[in-house]
């Protein structure tokens, strides 16, 4: 583990952007941008939602922004679907969605290795809210941890894969999971 706060905040980062990304690269893309939710969230989406999120975090925050603008879903798209960075559009895939988010990485954590942990950027969104990269690294990491949480639910409904990583990382094997479902609702059903 690094020893300097900001080498820790880009690692546990870096670690959260990975796990995200391994819950939808070996997906095939209907499995990807189904619906699992009644809000329609899909894992595709959230992969494309971080991608812009980092890119204004990361970028135009702190006068960086990201170098292909056109790439993105723009302020006038946000206006007519403001749904629109949670969804891949029909022209986009997995692979091509997944080298945007890469790219926006790549210059995210030049932003992060440029400036100090005390640099001062704005959030247009948050009404030009004056911020330091320590905040953001803070809000993004806890951003990409919720975001990690809602793929690993909406992965194991695709294909029952689950881990924290990879499918299987961090979970027993040779557990008799549905034992396991039907002690909790048992439970559950006593209430």
């Amino acid at each position: 583990m690094p020893a300097d706060p900001k080498s820790t905040l880009k690692s546990y980062i870096d670690a959260r952007r990975e796990a995200l990304i391994s819950k939808v690269e070996d997906l095939p893309e209907r499995e990807a941008r189904l619906p699992r939710t009644p809000t329609g969230t899909n894992l595709l989406g959230i992969i494309k939602h971080v991608t812009g999120v980092e890119a204004v975090y990361l970028g135009s925050t702190f006068g960086c922004p990201f170098p292909h603008p056109e790439e993105l879903v723009s302020d006038e798209v946000f206006e007519v679907d403001p749904q629109a960075d949670w969804y891949a559009t029909e022209d986009e895939t997995i692979e091509g969605i997944i080298d945007l988010y890469r790219r926006v990485i790549a210059h995210g954590n030049e932003t992060i290795d440029a400036l100090p942990l005390d640099a001062i950027g704005h959030v247009h969104h948050w009404g030009d809210e004056e911020v330091t990269l320590h905040q953001i690294l803070v809000h993004l990491f806890a951003d990409l941890a919720g975001h990690g949480g809602q793929a690993d639910i909406l992965r194991e409904a695709a294909d029952g894969a689950v881990g924290w990583r990879k499918p299987g990382d961090n979970i027993p094997s040779e557990y008799d999971w549905p034992a396991y479902v039907a002690k909790l609702t048992e439970i559950a059903n006593k209430f």
